[in-house]
């Protein structure tokens, strides 16, 4: 009994030890939820969307001049949904960027919509003064040979598409060295698994895709039968200028 009686002291105090343990861990937990709820609350006060202190013509330009920075320091496209974080709730994203247009107008360079977003382009009457300077160009786009130039198209115009149906098209094989060339230049993606046996990996054109051929969606592709109804394009002339470039890599 004795030995009894002297160990219910010590569990006590253990017991008490986990006990406070356990308390110190849960404030612990809600001393640092309650500090990133300060912290949240501080970055929201320290960016102010709103501007309500500012009269509304005030608000507006910088609302405008918050839009047009970030367009101009972004790498691709900027969304809808990421310049709405700059600005306040009920600001006109479409008023914005058509004020932003406006006074552009007389630039070199312009603002238009591309893959689902915006972005600032030089004007094409430049293009010949931007060449001959020879300056490195931001987003400059990628050289592709003609027969990959030629599978890019077919791509655009077939996806998803396997690699076994692009090569049906040109009747001759499409290489993986080609698909490996328009994958590293962001141009094409792995699609769905096709339900064909084998189950082989699809390729879907880009969001850059859409952006190195200033496109904002697919919709904006010629249409293909049109342009066969016109006599412009067919598919039996698109094969036989794969051919003809196929051939004539051979030859170099």
């Amino acid at each position: 009994m004795t030995g009894a009686a002297d160990n219910r002291p010590s569990r006590r105090k253990k017991a008490t030890a986990a006990a406070g343990k356990a308390g110190a861990t849960a404030a612990a937990e809600n001393a640092k939820a309650a500090r990133g709820r300060r912290q949240k609350s501080e970055d929201e006060i320290l960016f102010d969307r709103e501007l309500d202190q500012f009269p509304p013509e005030l608000r507006w330009r910088e609302w405008m001049l918050r839009v047009e920075a970030v367009i101009f320091a972004a790498a691709e496209p900027v969304t809808r949904e990421t310049l709405a974080r700059v600005v306040g709730k009920d600001c006109s994203i479409d008023l914005l960027i058509d004020d932003l247009r406006e006074e552009l107008t007389g630039r070199p360079y312009e603002l238009v919509s591309v893959a689902g977003g915006w972005q600032h382009r030089s004007r094409s009457a430049y293009a010949d003064a931007i060449n001959a300077s020879n300056a490195p160009t931001r987003g400059a786009a990628t050289t592709l040979s003609e027969f990959e130039s030629m599978v890019l198209m077919a791509v655009g115009y077939f996806q998803p598409i396997t690699r076994a149906e692009l090569s049906k098209i040109f009747g001759k094989e499409v290489s993986r060295d080609t698909i490996g060339s328009l994958r590293n230049a962001a141009l094409i993606a792995s699609g769905p698994r096709s339900p064909t046996p084998g189950a082989p990996y699809t390729y879907v054109t880009t969001r850059h895709f859409l952006s190195a051929f200033a496109m904002e969606t697919l919709r904006d592709l010629p249409d293909i039968e049109a342009l066969e109804d016109a006599g412009l394009l067919s598919r039996a002339a698109v094969r036989e200028e794969a051919m003809a470039a196929v051939g004539d890599g051979e030859e170099e």
